[in-house]
């Protein structure tokens, strides 16, 4: 089978959307190598050594635009055209998306829907923008032939947002980075441990963008009503605008500076698996998530979990993490002290935690329930 991709963001965003349209082709091409596939991009940079590793992958073909049309026109008006032309039997539209004509191309097609976070919290976007999305949106979930969500979670928010039929979605949870399922230990170094000897003591760790709907402050609230000999740091990895400035401003105003450490420098993926596998706990008490990818990152690091009770959270961390209502700081703080002084109940977390990742979001696992949702429509 010929099956074509929104390649967009596997070769030009390295976070999230990015992340996932990486590991799908990932895995992919390691459990149905007899597929061929074809990624559809813009622009492909060669001097990102992570996106420049997929223009020469095996069982792939990049294609880029040729002709009058180029850039985001050709990705949202010219890649029909070139379906035909190269014969692909499936169109998967990545992240959110498919292009304009593709029901008139006569290629079948899945969108995978990963949030409507632009629908439930409104304040995060500025008007113009969910209008685009939601038109986007709006668009691919009518015109595709299946549709992918990452999480139940995200099932329910499709089916309350947009008229779709209940039978035509598919959940389908995405695997996280393949050095999260090695059964060898990570490094032990970490530079900003050795260069944090606060940190020697046991820390914290939140990885995510930081954005209100995350919920850092929360978490810094809850640590600040923890008692004095369970206040460790909190190592924060991820970046942020006005909300981390909101966030930095209360750590000064309150004196907890020493609690809360931003790296100054970018942490790499092995040292962030590090981080995961030295921390106390992974704490993310977020208010919304379409699926939480650091969560299972944490579980499968064998990293205790404290998360949140709502959205597409319970899923992610399962029956042996933590769940804490996001909007109580009571709650999270005692969670969190729970973690730290229940030695039995921290080793249930890692055990059981570790084994309801592997079982529930192996890259095989996934593989597999993807090819059975593209064998629908083929």
């Amino acid at each position: 089978m010929k099956i074509g991709f929104d390649a967009k963001r596997l070769y030009n965003n390295f976070t999230g959307l990015g992340n996932h349209s990486r590991t799908t082709i990932d895995i992919l091409t390691e459990y149905f190598p007899e597929n061929a596939y074809f990624l559809y991009t813009p622009k492909a940079p060669k001097d990102n050594n992570e996106a420049a590793e997929y223009l020469n992958k095996r069982y792939c073909t990049t294609l880029l635009p040729h002709g009058l049309l180029k850039g985001s026109l050709w990705r949202t008006f010219g890649i029909p055209i070139n379906l035909k032309r190269d014969g692909i039997d499936l169109f998967h539209g990545l992240s959110n998306e498919l292009p304009v004509g593709i029901r008139k191309s006569g290629v079948p097609s899945v969108v995978t829907i990963h949030d409507v976070a632009f629908r439930t919290f409104t304040d995060m976007y500025h008007w113009q923008d969910r209008k685009i999305y939601d038109l986007k949106w709006r668009y691919a979930v009518k015109n595709a032939d299946r549709i992918i969500a990452i999480s139940e979670c995200t099932k329910q928010d499709i089916l309350r947002f947009y008229d779709v039929d209940e039978n035509k979605i598919d959940v389908v949870y995405q695997p996280v980075a393949p050095r999260f399922y090695a059964t060898s230990s990570p490094a032990d170094d970490s530079e900003l441990i050795t260069q944090n000897t606060e940190l020697q003591g046991g820390f914290l760790l939140y990885v995510g963008s930081i954005n209100s709907r995350k919920n850092l402050l929360g978490i810094v609230k809850a640590i600040e009503l923890l008692p004095e000999d369970l206040q460790i740091p909190l190592v924060v990895v991820g970046g942020g605008r006005e909300y981390k400035d909101e966030v930095k401003r209360y750590i000064a105003e309150h004196n907890m500076e020493n609690l809360v450490i931003f790296p100054k420098k970018r942490v790499s993926d092995d040292e962030l698996q590090v981080l995961y596998s030295k921390a106390k706990a992974f704490v993310y008490p977020s208010f919304y998530e379409g699926f939480g990818l650091p969560v299972v990152e944490a579980l499968l690091s064998r990293c205790p979990v404290v998360t949140s009770s709502v959205s597409s959270l319970p899923e992610a961390g399962g029956p042996y993490s933590l769940q804490a209502d996001p909007s109580s700081v009571e709650d999270i703080r005692d969670k969190i002290a729970s973690v730290l002084t229940d030695d039995i109940l921290c080793g249930k977390m890692i055990s059981g935690g570790y084994e309801y990742a592997m079982n529930t979001f192996h890259p095989k696992v996934c593989a597999e329930k993807l090819m059975a949702v593209y064998e629908k429509i083929r």
